[in-house]
């Protein structure tokens, strides 16, 4: 299952939001929430609180949870003027961005593994495809001896006709 946050017109610059996005993806929630809160950036606040809403309501294990994906995107860009001398003036540009996490369970592909029983073994099994798999792999090998062979004499009968 996965979980989706996303806060858009956020006064920081892309650029920044990034720094500490990469610091968080693919680690575990609670290690994600603790390297945010050491940060000493602006936007790790933002990112707590982006955290929060997404699991809002919702009865899941956090053990489980981890940071799929972290995204800062550019959002409308605010063109401002500053007063420049001689009478002129310069442009400048404040940038806004969308960020949105994306938090994941942490499990096996085909989604078994979330929820463990105690006391339950598991029965591993040699699949039938590994086996099937050795068969297919010896019938496609390229043929062997006589035949090899002569597809070695053409060539060089060929080359010698081609050389005349």
């Amino acid at each position: 299952m996965e979980f989706r946050a996303q806060a858009r017109y956020m006064r920081v610059t892309p650029q920044k939001a990034r720094l500490v996005l990469n610091l968080i993806k693919g680690r575990r929630v609670e290690d994600a929430l603790n390297t945010l809160v050491f940060t000493k950036k602006r936007v790790a606040a933002l990112e707590n609180a982006n955290y929060l809403s997404a699991e809002k309501g919702i009865d899941v294990d956090v053990d489980t949870l981890y940071v799929k994906s972290a995204i800062a995107n550019d959002g409308p860009r605010m063109k401002r003027i500053r007063p420049a001398p001689m009478g002129r003036a310069f442009r400048y540009v404040r940038r806004i961005s969308h960020i949105e996490l994306v938090l994941a369970e942490r499990g096996h592909k085909d989604g078994e593994g979330l929820a463990t029983v105690v006391g339950e073994e598991s029965t591993h099994s040699t699949s039938p495809a590994r086996k099937k798999s050795a068969a297919t792999k010896q019938s496609h090998s390229k043929p062997k001896g006589k035949a090899a062979a002569g597809k070695s004499k053409n060539k060089t009968a060929k080359k010698k006709t081609a050389a005349k």
